[in-house]
């Protein structure tokens, strides 16, 4: 699977170049939530717990709406790499009437189920009104963010991807002073705290969602794409097709953070110290993940277009290639957390109980970096061969058969606590990976078994 043959050394470059963009993207989407918490932990202690509750539910939206979209870029890769360019402006129209849907959706999942959830979820009488106020404002951004994923899926399925760095960081740069005057009361204003905070969310994914239609719309890339002369009417066939598609991404990804929120709460009440050292590990390994998942992203696309070629060797180069570079990022994560995790930890915290529980927690970060990034690249290159029902259920199995069980049997019957749970993430994610890398290994042999690539349409609306 890892021989390194001059096909695959010749995808590593092309590869490399197209993540980048999409890490720093995805670092900046880390940032925002970064930024959030900051403005809010220097308001108040109770308008960051606010924030952080309804963040950890708008959180569910976001999940929700990247998994769905994910299902243009591989499908617009596919048809690009078949020469069918003519086909690509419509399916992206019909994948916006799907953003469309979505996103109302989610507004309204949101507005009305979040504070029915954060009652179930036993959050604190105090918070609730603040937590609701926060939900209530960022809700808004719902429509936005199903659209922005949808828009800047377009360019990516295209090996585009200097837009989403650039507006990514448009974004966080924007962010900063729109949160602070709205949460703090500036410019005349009044005083908005964790309202404040969901309003500036909302109006900066609106304004990343407008910076990306108006690229879409004049960048000359897109001219050729064979945009239909009046704005089609929605296509059930082809909506059809992006949602069975899209369906099982949505599940996949929402399995695997489903599972760090389940841990977090359990966590929950092993009490502050621990919470607080769990939190120290988590954001470290999240900002960890930025890279490979940047790396699924580009080898979703360059095995997309390769299997819309018919390039067999191709799929299996870029599968490769895809895997080498993750393996390289994920020996500097995991060199990192395990050579100096007082020092990583020491930045978050000056309290000895939390940093030293935090340091023994991010070594079994370190641990898991590789089976992570592996799990992760190879949900990608499955992904550009637009298979997406086998491994959701094969994600499901590993993180809530084997990782959950696995961590409660440690940290409860054998009372090994936070470090317990964390020893289940570390089963559950190395079943996915395993699984998930045997499953692209097999379907890249077998051409026959790839799914929905194109082929001439027996009508002009049938795109996929």
């Amino acid at each position: 699977m890892f021989s390194l043959s001059a096909r695959t050394r010749a995808e590593l470059r092309p590869t490399a170049t197209l993540a980048l963009p999409l890490i720093i993207g995805q670092l900046s989407a880390i940032g925002m939530s970064l930024v959030d918490a900051m403005l809010a932990g220097h308001f108040s202690a109770h308008v960051l717990g606010a924030v952080a509750v309804g963040a950890s539910l708008w959180s569910l939206a976001v999940t929700a709406a990247f998994g769905v979209m994910l299902a243009l870029p591989p499908s617009v890769a596919q048809l690009d790499g078949a020469g069918r360019r003519e086909h690509i402006g419509h399916l992206f129209q019909q994948a916006l009437w799907l953003a469309l849907a979505l996103g109302v959706l989610l507004f309204f999942g949101l507005r009305f189920g979040a504070p029915w959830l954060v009652r179930v979820i036993g959050v604190a009488p105090g918070l609730l009104a603040d937590v609701n106020a926060f939900v209530h404002a960022v809700a808004w951004g719902a429509p936005a963010l199903a659209f922005y994923f949808t828009l800047r899926g377009l360019p990516e399925g295209l090996s585009v991807t200097r837009p989403t760095m650039l507006i990514g960081m448009l974004g966080l740069a924007a962010l900063i002073p729109i949160g602070y005057v709205l949460m703090y009361g500036k410019l005349g204003l009044p005083v908005l705290g964790a309202r404040g905070s969901g309003i500036a969310t909302a109006i900066v994914i609106w304004l990343m969602a407008l910076a990306m239609a108006l690229h879409v719309a004049f960048g000359r890339r897109y001219r050729d794409l064979g945009w239909p002369a009046r704005w089609p009417a929605p296509h059930p066939a082809s909506i059809g097709k992006l949602l069975r598609l899209g369906a099982p991404m949505g599940v996949s990804v929402l399995m695997e953070s489903s599972l760090f929120v389940a841990v977090a709460l359990a966590i929950g009440t092993l009490g502050e110290d621990v919470v607080a050292a769990h939190q120290v590990a988590l954001n470290v390994a999240a900002v960890a993940f930025m890279l490979p998942l940047g790396l699924a992203m580009a080898i979703t696309i360059r095995v997309g277009n390769a299997a819309g070629r018919g390039d067999a060797e191709g799929v299996r180069a870029a599968g490769r290639a895809g895997l080498l570079l993750v393996l390289v990022t994920q020996c500097v994560s995991s060199g990192l957390m395990l050579l100096a995790p007082h020092a990583i930890a020491g930045l978050y915290s000056s309290d000895l109980q939390v940093t030293t529980l935090a340091a023994q927690l991010l070594m079994l970060a370190g641990i898991f970096q590789f089976s992570d990034g592996i799990q992760v690249a190879s949900n990608g290159a499955l992904r550009g061969l637009k298979d997406t029902r086998v491994p959701m259920f094969l994600t499901a199995f590993a993180y809530w058969v084997v990782g959950m069980p696995v961590g409660g049997w440690l940290a409860i019957h054998h009372d090994l606590g936070a470090r317990g749970w964390w020893m289940g993430l570390i089963a559950g994610l190395t079943v996915a990976a395993v699984v998930l890398t045997t499953r692209f290994q097999r379907l890249s042999q077998q051409p026959e078994r790839w799914k929905d690539l194109p082929a001439p349409p027996p009508d002009p609306s049938e795109v996929t």
